[in-house]
């Protein structure tokens, strides 16, 4: 049997290494469109490859994505992170939990799974061909050609691990075998803020904001990172998952409303702020921080509201103290824009999950054609999960089942 993977990715070398796994006699091929292969494992994590999440019930990992949740509970019940745990101990690679349950090499290092991945072709003797762009998969009875610019090749069985496209038109090859393709849109991205003085303040990060878009329900709760044009941090980036279809319909021009110490509402916050009050009113109110702000954030907002930094906190108006609690609960900012994650380039879209058979990865359409990765209509928000849906969806199809 001869077998062929599309895609030198997270997914399509899991694919190549499961086919070869569940069925040792088949001729395994991995063809690279590029000459770069498993680009986001090296870059995943700053570098460190953010490899699994720690969380091992299908129904509760299911829900970290936006898109595929129902789809991936049930896969999820065939290989979850328990297994991924084990398929990389038993090449000699542990894996550490942060205390954000996201999971790492011990060594801290991405080229650790990269060697590995490495190693692990040539010991299951799988050939990785790179450059060889497919142009078209043409089906005959025993199987399909592949072909490329000056050939083609005869398959009996065809995984595609191609990965996500920018353009619509990265998946005309897979619409032509009678696929349904959701149109393809980012779904990882930082907020760009042109016109906000907040940017002044990059580098600076608020641990535990709760980010909300304007006029939605959409709203996220984590770290936000200032930069030199906006916003990014794991709060921002997985509202952007959330919300990636409704930002995508209004432009990219929206508000965001920023709650930066994360008390519910504003009752609560001037009970915490009488509760502490004793230690602080007779402290100017630039040295006496009480909802534990990064300082110059602090003195960002005191400056926009114009109080004096001298000012003690005892002699503040009732109208000041108002106006400064609603914005550390209620802060509005413009967003013109999005730039993309380069860690970890997500897009949502492709391939229809109506198309594909869950238990095998199979196309419904396509007999003998199967499907791995982001190339799915799937997509998880930060903190390893798309990998774990890599890995997940390249061990089922390469079950071949």
């Amino acid at each position: 049997m001869k077998v062929a993977v599309i895609g030198g990715g997270a997914a399509g070398f899991f694919a190549a290494f499961s086919s070869k796994e569940h069925h040792p006699n088949a001729e395994v091929f991995l063809y690279e469109k590029s000459d770069k292969i498993l680009s986001k494992v090296k870059i995943s994590g700053g570098g460190r490859c953010n490899v699994t999440h720690a969380c091992f019930q299908p129904s509760a990992l299911s829900r970290f994505y936006p898109r595929g949740a129902k789809f991936l509970k049930k896969a999820f019940k065939v290989f979850q992170p328990r297994d991924t745990i084990k398929w990389f101990s038993e090449r000699g690679i542990g894996l550490k939990t942060e205390s954000d349950n996201r999971m790492f090499p011990i060594s801290d290092n991405s080229q650790t799974i990269v060697d590995c991945f490495l190693r692990e072709l040539q010991i299951k003797k799988i050939q990785l061909i790179k450059n060889a762009r497919i142009l078209e998969i043409i089906p005959n009875i025993k199987g399909y050609y592949l072909c490329f610019k000056n050939h083609k090749l005869h398959f009996d069985k065809v995984i595609i691990a191609s990965g996500g496209s920018p353009k619509p038109k990265g998946f005309d090859w897979l619409k032509k075998l009678g696929h349904h393709i959701i149109s393809p849109i980012p779904s990882l991205f930082t907020f760009n803020m042109p016109g906000e003085s907040i940017t002044k303040l990059m580098g600076v990060v608020v641990e535990n904001a709760i980010v909300r878009i304007q006029r939605t329900k959409l709203r996220y709760q984590g770290p936000v990172l200032i930069t030199h044009w906006g916003m990014s941090g794991p709060g921002i980036l997985k509202l952007s998952s959330w919300g990636a279809r409704f930002l995508h319909q209004s432009n990219y021009e929206f508000k965001v409303q920023i709650n930066w110490i994360s008390i519910k509402n504003e009752e609560d916050a001037f009970c915490f702020l009488s509760e502490n009050f004793d230690s602080i009113k007779r402290k100017k109110i630039s040295n006496a921080n009480p909802f534990s702000l990064p300082n110059s954030i602090w003195l960002y907002i005191i400056d926009r509201l114009q109080i004096s930094p001298n000012i003690i906190w005892l002699d503040l108006s009732k109208k000041q103290l108002n106006r400064l609690i609603n914005i550390l609960l209620n802060d509005v900012y413009q967003v013109l824009g999005k730039t993309t994650f380069k860690e970890e380039f997500v897009t949502c879209g492709g391939v229809s999950l109506e198309d594909i058979e869950v238990t095998t990865m199979q196309s419904k359409v396509c007999p003998n054609i199967y499907f791995a990765g982001e190339v799915l209509d799937i997509d998880g928000i930060t903190g390893g999960f798309n990998f774990q849906s890599a890995w997940t969806t390249g061990f089922i199809a390469g079950k071949l089942e």
